[in-house]
């Protein structure tokens, strides 16, 4: 049996984690399971101390995606009844990126929906992006557009992208069984084109899709490889109205296990629980935050995720701090703020609604952007105040599709 403690010990030291001992992890009971998180938040506390990384999520086009991405509420056929809409403006883009900036985010992710950008995406994107850091120049920005064509990373790393994301999702010889309209090497390659272009490459995992423990230590193993900077974990989310419907493969243990075992193979690396953490590390969310170091603020691209005032004092209750608001008390800049809006802090917690963990995300990294198509999103000339708790899960699915933030005109979860 592993003394995992000894194994935190020796990769601290230098000695990295071997495939056999990552597959161990996963595979370890629940009673192992604490000192597993034990060894794997040593090294999360030598290289990023008490900080979480707070990220923040504007989706600039939705829906309507070409591709078959099984997991996907965006996909080709999808039946989820999700927000549809094609390119916002810039100013939109830039006020709805206002939002997280001011709930402590220091990067923003721009998605769009689609296979790969066209040029003229990759110019609207980028025009966006450089009217975004004219305002908030110390604020970082990864793009997630889908697959690259050359050139198209330099522009953005032209425009002051600092990161792109695209996720590998799964290993590759399962990377078929989850999609069909393109290749787990198209994802490789997109992230290469990333990196040669200098952004910063931000790549991860969806877990939770049937992969085996094998499988998920060959994904893990590829991402090593791959030497990006950050690594988001995603928890399935079932949505209604896709292939992976009523797909339930995952418990709060098994979701600690897979993140210490990124954390034990990766140590240096930004590891973010990304959407779904809700649903499924459930009540143990505050326990993750000793092996990851950062997380997406509020609601995701088309599901919602618990308040953003939870997710700060989450924070401040676990003794972390946010990094680059250290020395500010976001959770009382944020109870200022709600109640200066009207809204009622009791239901902004969630109170008297669904319990925590009802609300789950889809995370970054999803497509692209193809082409503009689908109606135009109405206009928010008025931000209307939103009680920003968690509403009523559908009892089928668990998932809470998002209906505020970009593309509707509520009051986003930020």
């Amino acid at each position: 049996m592993i003394d995992f403690s000894t194994l935190g010990q020796r990769i601290l030291a230098g000695q990295p984690a071997t495939r056999d001992e990552a597959l161990a992890v996963l595979t370890a009971s629940d009673a192992q399971t604490f000192a597993i998180v034990d060894a794997a938040s040593q090294l999360r506390r030598h290289f990023f101390g008490n900080k979480i990384k707070v990220n923040y999520l504007v989706n600039l086009k939705s829906g309507l995606c070409p591709e078959d991405c099984s997991y996907c509420s965006q996909r080709l056929g999808s039946e989820a009844d999700i927000l549809k809409y094609t390119w916002i403006k810039q100013d939109e883009a830039i006020k709805q990126a206002q939002y997280g900036i001011a709930g402590g985010a220091s990067r923003v992710c721009m998605v769009a929906s689609g296979k790969g950008p066209t040029d003229r995406d990759v110019e609207r994107v980028s025009k966006m992006v450089e009217g975004l850091k004219d305002e908030n120049p110390h604020i970082e920005v990864c793009a997630c557009m889908g697959i690259l064509k050359d050139g198209q990373a330099q522009r953005l790393k032209d425009a002051g992208v600092d990161a792109y994301n695209h996720n590998l999702n799964t290993s590759e010889d399962h990377y078929k069984d989850i999609c069909t309209t393109h290749s787990f090497e198209d994802r490789v390659n997109t992230v290469h084109k990333a990196q040669d272009a200098g952004l910063s490459a931000c790549s991860g995992l969806i877990v939770g899709m049937g992969e085996s423990d094998e499988q998920l230590v060959d994904a893990i193993f590829s991402l090593k490889n791959l030497e990006g900077d950050s690594i988001p974990v995603n928890f399935l989310m079932p949505f209604d109205g896709t292939p992976l419907a009523g797909t339930w493969e995952l418990t709060p243990m098994r979701c600690l296990r897979i993140l210490a075992a990124v954390r034990l193979v990766a140590p240096e690396k930004e590891l973010r629980m990304a959407g779904g953490r809700e649903m499924h590390l459930r009540s143990l969310q505050p326990l993750a935050l000793h092996v990851v170091n950062s997380l997406f603020l509020g609601d995701y691209l088309t599901s919602e995720g618990q308040s953003a005032l939870e997710d700060l004092t989450m924070i401040r209750d676990g003794g972390f701090e946010v990094l680059g608001a250290e020395g500010r008390d976001l959770v009382a800049e944020h109870q200022e703020f709600v109640k200066a809006h009207g809204v009622n802090l009791a239901e902004e917690t969630g109170a008297g609604s669904t319990p925590c963990g009802s609300a789950p995300g889809s995370g970054c990294g999803g497509c692209g952007s193809a082409g503009a198509c689908g109606p135009e999103p109405a206009a928010t000339p008025t931000v209307t105040p939103v009680e920003i708790g968690i509403a009523e899960a559908d009892a089928s699915a668990g998932v809470v599709l998002r209906k505020r933030g970009v593309g509707t005109q509520t009051a986003p979860n930020a």
